[in-house]
């Protein structure tokens, strides 16, 4: 949300931001620095949020944080110069429940979608359906579902794990209709990367405004083990131009010790460089080096690193690195884009095999190590390893649509790129709605 703010005051002069921070007080490092002093960020802290149940834990505790941002934003119109009217609330898409919130003050809400557009199409459709003749896409037995935000039906093994869940089904269902009622959504995305999706949203207006990247982030402290950054940077620097596979898996992306196996296996078996970055297992272990094959850390010396958790923009970046095995988080995704790097999939959790999909058959810029992987399911060392394989390997056709997608996005934000002109049509919707 901080990134956003930066770039929407970074295009109007006149624009005030307050942006309002529910954490907690040991997650604020983690924000980024606004860029403007007309952006002032505001940390709402509870050290003793209420119990929540499972399904919702997350939006419980949002929700019991509306007293606090009805506060904030009271004490932020309070604070703005002489003149200055609050034109609206802009709600992350996990912050629905405050829609209540702008209601009270008179103004619209927007909401700022992370995830694709094509994401959204899915959302929404599912819980239009839903509304409109009682579709349970929990029980949905066919293979696939025709989808107007997506060129190509869905296969069911693409849909959300969670889907089945109905509780949080539900959940997303009031979250979607909360989406159909904001007077617009701005989406992380970029017109030329997902024009199918963007033109098929009709129930509000939709702003593309990405590629909306932290591209100086470096590594978080979240364990693994491995070689240190600046070692694994230094490796980088001595290894042919695009021949090395980058293994990263996000925030969430720890495996288990049977697992760990498999992916070294694999990779020693590939013969390919390679610099793996980990997270510490769920329960098994704190530093990936105890659960590795024997001797795997001294057979691979020549030709690979495992480190802990990755500074991955910068990894990224370096002209060493060839291939990208991703879990298809949309940030991650747009990354690897910005920086031409291909990917293969390994969808892990929440919407990332619809962002699979939406890659490996729609867009045609990746390749897969499981595009349909299970959680628990084990990924063999002759999967992976292949997967690799076809990873590095050239494919002329591939790399041409790869560079266009990059080039696009790289254009997107730019005087006279699709998203500026979206953030420009954005600012000024708000400013004829009486607030600027």
């Amino acid at each position: 949300m901080v990134e956003l703010a930066n770039l929407l005051a970074d295009r109007h002069a006149a624009l005030s931001i307050s942006v309002l921070i529910i954490t907690t007080t040991s997650s604020t490092a983690a924000v980024p620095h606004p860029a403007a002093p007309r952006i002032t960020l505001l940390h709402l802290t509870d050290e003793n949020p209420p119990p929540a149940a499972a399904a919702g834990s997350v939006f419980a505790k949002i929700e019991a944080r509306k007293p606090q941002i009805r506060e904030a934003v009271s004490a932020a119109i309070g604070r703005s110069p002489d003149g200055a009217r609050l034109a609206g609330l802009v709600l992350d898409m996990f912050c629905t429940s405050m829609a209540d919130v702008a209601g009270e003050f008179g103004v619209p809400y927007y909401i700022f979608f992370t995830s694709a557009a094509s994401d959204l199409g899915f959302i929404s459709h599912i819980q239009q359906l839903h509304d409109e003749s009682g579709f349970d896409v929990a029980e949905f037995e066919g293979n696939e579902l025709a989808v107007p935000s997506w060129a190509r039906p869905i296969p069911r093994w693409a849909f959300p794990p969670n889907i089945v869940n109905k509780e949080w089904l539900q959940l997303l269902y009031r979250i979607a209709r909360v989406f159909r009622r904001a007077r617009g959504i701005l989406v992380n995305t970029v017109r030329e990367l997902e024009s199918c999706a963007v033109d098929s949203l009709s129930f509000t207006k939709v702003h593309p405004v990405g590629p909306i990247l932290n591209l100086k982030a470096g590594a978080a402290a979240a364990g693994g083990g491995g070689v240190p950054e600046e070692e694994a940077i230094e490796w980088l620097d001595r290894q042919p131009e695009s021949s090395v596979v980058f293994l990263c898996f996000g925030s969430m992306g720890a495996f288990r010790e049977e697992q760990v196996l498999e992916i070294a296996n694999g990779l020693e078996a590939s013969g390919l460089r390679f610099l793996w970055g980990t997270r510490a297992g769920p329960t098994d272990y704190q530093d990936v080096r105890e659960v590795l094959p024997k001797g795997f850390v001294d057979r691979t010396a020549g030709v690979g690193r495992v480190m802990g958790w990755a500074p991955q923009t910068i990894i990224l970046a370096h002209k060493a690195v060839g291939g990208f095995v991703s879990h298809c988080g949309w940030n991650s995704t747009l990354e690897s884009l910005w920086f031409g790097v291909p990917m293969a999939t390994w969808p892990m959790y929440a919407e990332q095999k619809l962002n699979a999909f939406l890659l490996v058959h729609e867009l045609e810029i990746a390749t897969e190590i499981k595009i349909d992987y299970r959680n628990g399911e084990i990924v063999t060392a002759e999967e992976v390893e292949r997967g690799v394989r076809r990873l590095m390997e050239r494919d002329c056709s591939r790399e041409e649509r790869l560079k266009k997608f990059s080039d696009c996005i790289k254009k997107a934000l730019m005087d006279g790129g699709s998203s500026s002109a979206s953030i420009a049509e954005f600012i000024e919707g708000c400013k004829s709605s009486g607030g600027m």
